[in-house]
């Protein structure tokens, strides 16, 4: 039997213990994996929801670990993915692969350094890290009730994690429920320069370091995406030697890759690492000048991005940030027994601070290899920070997790307006095994490149494409297996082509009044997705004036709570942003209008997206559709995948911007969604979500050529 074979008989022996049935996507997504272990490559795929990618790729990959000899990594965006692989999926295809081929595959999950509790740090072996103090960082009257509330809730927090210590076999702090505040967490962890290593009086007994033996040890190994981010920013020992990586989720590992290489320099953090490196040996007199410099420069700095890179006045500054921090950390190389703990801290923060000005410094934002700017916060009333990031991440990405391995790239949104080429892109896959240097033009989506032919959606899973241009070197793969969702008979996508397009002073009269139409049509059972807070307070305020219906805001109460409560009750309505805009599952009637109230392009002033189209652009690419436009088509693929959750689900996704409708991009932006039926006419909309609410209704296409 070959190996696509193979991997079929198993993972219909999965689904048959799970009482499921095959599904055409799952298998060709299976397969394909299999056919990429066996030769590796990238492959990307595409798989709706309802696909059950999950099972997809761990059948052929645990079978492969366990046969091979070749472990592999699987990381996912968030916590309840990972959860529900680890605790959920791996026993289950670990029983099948036992049964049949005698061997059980082992798994372990594995997280940064500081996620796990510190016990030499519990035990007092490290000093109370009170740096970040009882209020906000910039604050310069705190009141003292305040402060003392703040020490009374911390101590109890800790006293708890205390007791927690001395009964998880984790140690990891996403086993702590109810959990307890980032301050509290600081002070029971410890970051891998922190860390005494070997020297630590504790180590038999550390949970970090039990969790990366663990890795070691393990034929799979389930960890998240910011990890990959610490592998891709040049520390790829992070992770344990593997063959294989498997990337769940992965329309946001760029975004996370980015984050995790963006730097920050404040005044703030300068000062707070004078105190801590005085405090543990090092005169830090030098660093607290250097730090009032700063601040001061700092001050006389703009908003936005500094295209020319840093000021002259704000480049001696940090210059001198950086001769004071390497005085520092050589004063702090010797260690006291009593004060390693101490020591230790207080190099990290140093070391880390050397590292900011080290790339502040360089010539990489000259290249236009990194992007700089000035913010003050949401309100621009905080102190002024800088901060740097990455144009580009795709090299890192297929230098540091692609190459050398096989790598399968899913999704239930990678083929934007129809084409993976954007994601390929981004995602690295383009440039595994081709030569460049590092004065090579970025390589942002639609910088200049070649395009493939798109692959045509399948909902039989049999859509696919050969990454073989020769601009690309090693070819990659892609695969879009559809989904089981009958889209065009169980949603309707409405664009009210007639409402005026949306401009800067908040959703137009029109547009509320047509938020209250549907959502009064929908009898509630709306999850509302906007672009700012203030547009989704406004609408839920209107809802709430003129409607009979429990409504709910995003800032009400904790996210998971809020969500929980939208779910439970079929009329509850839930306005929200970004957050909800992916991984919220709710199935059934409780959600049966997803309102959009505009494309959700990029800020105009967004530093590092306005730079990547700037590159896209002087490569001759579109930088428009490079960048913004591939963003919004995300955004709305994810908004959109709110809607059709089961075979059951029933509903419409209203867009309030008819620029969907009437601008060239609209098309690129529509194929990059659920191919549900589209209309312009709210009536018809309306009349579907009447049906709908009285239990009436018809499949949504019927409806709309009724």
């Amino acid at each position: 039997m070959s190996g696509p074979d193979r991997t079929t008989a198993l993972l219909d022996a999965a689904v048959a213990r799970i009482g499921g049935a095959r599904r055409p996507g799952q298998e060709a997504m299976a397969r394909a994996i299999s056919e990429v272990l066996a030769e590796p490559a990238p492959l990307l795929v595409q798989a709706g929801t309802g696909t059950g990618k999950s099972l997809a790729y761990l059948v052929p990959v645990l079978a492969h670990a366990v046969e091979k000899g070749q472990r592999a990594v699987i990381s996912t965006a968030t916590l309840a993915l990972q959860r529900q692989v680890l605790v959920h999926d791996v026993p289950l295809v670990a029983d099948v692969v036992a049964e049949r081929t005698g061997l059980r595959p082992q798994a372990a999950v594995l997280k940064g350094w500081q996620n796990y509790v510190c016990k030499h740090k519990l035990g007092g072996g490290y000093p109370a890290d009170d740096e970040p103090g009882l209020f906000p960082a910039d604050a310069t009257t705190p009141d003292p009730q305040r402060t003392a509330r703040a020490a009374s809730t911390l101590g109890e927090q800790i006293l708890r994690v205390r007791e927690w210590a001395e009964e998880t076999d984790t140690g990891d702090r996403d086993d702590l429920v109810p959990g307890v505040s980032e301050r509290a967490w600081r002070q029971v962890s410890v970051s891998k320069l922190e860390c005494l290593g070997t020297a630590c009086p504790m180590l038999a007994e550390c949970f970090p370091e039990a969790a990366r033996q663990a890795a070691r040890e393990a034929d799979v190994v389930i960890t998240n995406h910011a990890m990959l981010g610490i592998a891709a920013a040049g520390s790829p020992n992070v992770l344990p030697e593997h063959d294989v990586l498997v990337v769940d989720e992965a329309h946001e590992l760029a975004e996370r890759v980015t984050a995790q290489s963006t730097l920050e320099l404040s005044a703030t953090v300068v000062e707070r690492t004078a105190r801590l490196a005085r405090r543990h040996g090092a005169l830090g007199v030098d660093l607290e000048q250097a730090a009032t410099v700063l601040r001061t420069r700092l001050e006389t700095v703009p908003d936005g991005r500094l295209r020319d890179g840093l000021p002259a006045g704000l480049a001696d500054a940090v210059t001198l940030v950086d001769a004071a921090a390497r005085e520092a950390l050589t004063a702090l190389r010797g260690t006291g027994e009593a004060e390693a703990g101490g020591r230790l801290m207080a190099r990290a923060a140093v070391l880390t601070l050397t590292e900011v000005t080290e790339r502040l410094l360089s010539d990489r934002i000259a290249q236009r290899r990194d992007v700089l700017w000035c913010e003050r916060g949401r309100t621009g009333l905080d102190a002024p920070r800088l901060h740097l990031a990455p144009l580009d991440v795709s090299a890192p990405i297929a230098d540091h997790l692609l190459s050398g391995r096989a790598a399968v790239l899913t999704s239930a949104t990678l083929a934007l307006g129809g084409t993976f080429d954007a994601m390929a892109r981004t995602l690295g896959a383009t440039l595994v095994g081709r030569e460049r240097g590092d004065d090579r033009t970025p390589d942002v989506p639609g910088a200049g490149r070649p395009t493939r032919p798109a692959p045509a959606a399948a909902a039989s899973a049999s859509a696919s494409a050969d990454g073989a241009d020769a601009d690309d070197g090693r070819p990659w793969r892609a695969l879009d297996v559809g989904s089981p969702f009958d889209y065009r008979r169980q949603g309707i996508l409405y664009i009210a082509r007639h409402l005026p397009p949306p401009g800067r002073d908040g959703t137009s009269a029109q547009a509320l009044e047509e938020v209250l139409g549907l959502v009064r049509a929908a009898g509630g059972a709306t999850l509302g997705l906007f672009s700012s807070r203030r547009a989704a307070e406004e609408a839920a305020d209107l809802l709430r004036s003129e409607l009979d219906v429990p409504v709910l805001c995003q800032g009400d109460d904790q996210l998971p709570t809020l969500v929980r409560r939208f779910a439970e009750d079929e009329a509850t309505c839930l306005m929200g942003t970004l957050s909800l805009w992916q991984g919220v599952d709710v199935p059934g009637p409780t959600c049966r209008l997803v309102l959009i109230d505009r494309i959700p392009f990029p800020r105009p002033d967004d530093p590092v997206r306005s730079a990547r189209s700037e590159a896209a652009a002087a490569a001759g690419g579109n930088g428009f559709m490079a960048v913004a436009a591939s963003h919004a088509a995300l955004l709305l693929a994810q908004g959109a995948g709110r809607l059709v959750r089961t075979m059951s689900d029933r509903g419409v996704v209203a867009v309030l911007d008819p620029r969907l409708a009437t601008a060239r991009y609209g098309t690129f932006l529509t194929r990059s969604m659920p191919p549900m039926w589209q209309t312009t006419d709210g009536t018809l909309a309306r009349d579907a979500l009447r049906r709908l609410a009285t239990g009436t209704s018809r499949p949504a296409g019927r409806t709309a050529t009724a």
